[in-house]
């Protein structure tokens, strides 16, 4: 750009140089042209204070033109519209005086007066559209930049909350088997004296225990890589049914569960509401056996539509009758267990009270609209509560 500037600066100056007007002021002319092009670094560097002197230099010598023609235009592209019409304007006035006392022979003032207005008008209004199509580049580049940021935020997030996701419905469901296979392998290594029949019952049910917990696993692996299975089936555990099952499976570990149900329609619990009661169930039931083996267990399910289910757990604290080995936990099963159940809307608490019982409680919104079609058809598999029959086991 400097080149083409200086070498449309030699030749103004000869051209000048061939007029006859313009040999007495050769000399000048020169000198304008090398000051001109002396004074574009100063241009580059301070856009409006070199544009300024360029014009000044505009009224004594057209070798100064280009450079200050350059100036108005790199000024405009560079600085806010009032800049840059006052350097344009500043330009046209330096032209002016230069056309009255170095009038160009063939062409006529007020012309030249047009001509320089035209030309000083393009020159800002091409240098604010040019700067006007690169601040629309830049903010398309910064939001492009922000965009994928976020982009990137919202995957960093979303694979979090599906790794809390996976961990908390792991814990939901191999805790509480885990926890009863506990209880029978404890009974083999406290009682080694027993019977053969009686140990060999329970190694089965520990191995059944075990081939069930991977089928559970492998259910929320499933459950989690898509929540519409196309079998039809629903793993996870939805009604009181289950519930049923999950009362006479620990009750069959040797635990004393006192099941209360109040609920005015036992069968037409929404699906979501009815996952996260079993899952308050299976979490206290769980406690119960690590922290307080032995002692009973009162569930109480408590609620209408249109009003709230309440969940509530009671058992004494400590052990009654050591039954073997402590089972160690996560410590982390209630604090995922709340974050559940305020997902769902609702709020637990868990206390000791003044009566030397551990309770747990947690209270659950329950709409008020017709249950989900899909629900009721969920009674065909009350077939579980047909577990029961399990407690020859313990015999």
């Amino acid at each position: 750009m400097v080149a083409g500037i200086g070498a449309l600066t030699a030749a103004t100056v000869l051209g000048e140089a061939s007029s006859h007007e313009a040999t007495g002021l050769l000399i000048l002319d020169v000198v304008v042209a090398l000051v001109g092009c002396a004074l574009l670094p100063v241009l580059l560097r301070w856009p409006v204070a070199g544009a300024l002197a360029l014009d000044v230099l505009s009224a004594v010598s057209p070798a100064a033109t280009p450079a200050a023609t350059f100036g108005t235009l790199y000024v405009a592209q560079r600085r806010s519209f009032p800049v840059a019409a006052a350097v344009g304007a500043t330009g046209v006035v330096t032209h002016l005086i230069r056309g009255l006392w170095r009038p160009i022979p063939s062409l006529p003032f007020g012309w030249y007066a047009v001509l320089v207005i035209a030309a000083e008008a393009a020159l800002v209004g091409w240098g604010q559209l040019t700067r006007a199509r690169q601040a629309l580049l830049a903010s398309l580049r910064e939001r492009a930049s922000r965009a994928e940021a976020e982009q990137a935020s919202r995957v960093a997030e979303a694979r979090t909350a599906e790794r809390a996701r996976i961990a908390r419905e792991m814990h939901d469901v191999l805790a509480h088997r885990l926890s009863l296979l506990a209880t029978y392998a404890g009974a083999l290594e406290y009682r080694p004296d027993a019977p053969a029949e009686q140990l060999a019952r329970a190694a089965g049910v520990v191995r059944a225990g075990v081939h069930q917990a991977l089928d559970e696993l492998r259910e929320v692996i499933s459950v989690l890589r898509d929540d519409d299975l196309a079998n039809g089936t629903h793993p996870q555990p939805t009604d009181l049914a289950d519930l049923a099952a999950l009362v006479a499976e620990t009750r069959d570990a040797g635990t004393d569960v006192d099941l209360v149900l109040r609920i005015c329609q036992p069968s037409g619990l929404p699906g979501g509401l009815g996952r996260t009661a079993y899952r308050v169930v299976q979490e206290g039931l769980t406690n119960a056996r690590k922290h307080a083996p032995g002692r009973p267990v009162r569930v109480l399910l408590d609620g209408r539509p249109g009003g709230q289910l309440l969940i509530e757990l009671t058992n004494p604290v400590g052990p009654a009758v050591p039954a073997g080995p402590p089972v160690v936990g996560s410590g982390t099963g209630l604090i995922g267990l709340t974050e559940r159940v305020r997902l769902n809307g609702g709020e637990l608490d868990h206390a000791v009270g003044a009566d030397g019982e551990f309770r747990l409680r947690a209270r659950l919104p329950w709409s008020a609209e017709p249950a989900e079609p899909a629900e009721p058809a969920q009674p065909a598999e009350p077939a579980e509560p047909a577990e029961p029959a399990q407690p020859a086991e313990p015999a």
